[in-house]
């Protein structure tokens, strides 16, 4: 059989001066970025595991943005196609977890010295995702006092009203409720509140009068079920390759990881199952 030859189909084989492949994406950088501080073997994938995340972050950020300024001007089908994207990127990083968890303790420990303080609780990217979600901790802001360009962007995110903030302009709008201005409190996590329960209850006992809000809620519960699943499967993570020593950058480790299960980000759309 006859070697295939490309150009025979036309494709372009010279980029002398060209945008090629590697341009357009930027490898160079990119692929030059996994700067390994130890011989250890298992240390190439720990950062490729930690930098592919950020990568999917930036991604989830950007379509949250997005999500968000769509609802605001009450487009909901697109709403609902990035809300969808970004569960499915929070599927992708479950998956990765799977291939972080072929590390044995006995690999990490070759390396994990050379982490000195620096640990995935120090993340901007994640901290920033949890503040536009509804989860706004101020306190989780110190961590990032050393850099002023970041906390400067995760100060601006808390003077604007998170996704679910929006999410239930809508939702009081659409059922004529009014809820309480506590429930708009921009600096702490969102709590369940009795009446956005009941208005939101309104709308599950009667889908097809309320078929957008309906839908975006299920849009809302389907995101929070991934990112459940990915808090579950980093503390299991944790557990199997550190046991319950203390984090590298100070934290309890899983004691602290167990903790975040209990945070819920939309709260009356899970409580309310139990009363319809």
């Amino acid at each position: 059989m006859t070697a295939y030859d490309p150009t025979r189909d036309g494709a372009k084989m010279s980029f002398s001066g060209d945008m090629s492949y590697i341009d357009y994406l930027s490898l160079d950088p990119i692929l030059g970025a996994q700067k390994l501080r130890s011989d250890a073997h298992d240390e190439m994938l720990f950062i490729i595991q930690h930098q592919t995340s950020e990568l999917w972050m930036r991604l989830a950020l950007y379509e949250l943005s997005a999500a968000r300024e769509n609802l605001e001007r009450g487009n909901f089908a697109p709403t609902f196609k990035m809300l969808t994207r970004v569960a499915r990127v929070w599927e992708q990083l479950n998956s990765a977890w799977d291939v972080l968890r072929t590390m044995t303790p006995s690999e990490y420990t070759t390396f994990r010295d050379q982490l000195g303080e620096s640990s995935g609780f120090q993340s901007h990217q994640y901290r920033l995702i949890e503040f536009i979600l509804g989860n706004r901790n101020r306190s989780m802001m110190k961590v990032h006092a050393h850099r002023p360009e970041l906390h400067g962007m995760l100060e601006q995110e808390l003077g604007r009203k998170s996704l679910y903030h929006v999410a239930l302009n809508k939702l009081a709008a659409g059922v004529g409720a009014e809820f309480d201005p506590a429930v708009y409190r921009l600096d702490r996590p969102h709590e369940a509140d009795e009446a956005v329960m009941e208005a939101w209850s309104r709308v599950y006992r009667d889908p097809e009068a309320h078929w957008s809000l309906y839908e975006l809620a299920e849009k809302l519960v389907d995101l929070e079920d991934y990112f459940r699943r990915w808090r579950f499967n980093h503390v299991t993570t944790v557990e199997r390759i550190i046991g319950f020593k203390r984090g590298t950058g100070g934290t309890s480790g899983v004691t602290y990881l167990r903790r975040m299960l209990e945070v819920e980000l939309f709260p009356e759309l899970w409580k309310l199952r139990g009363q319809l």
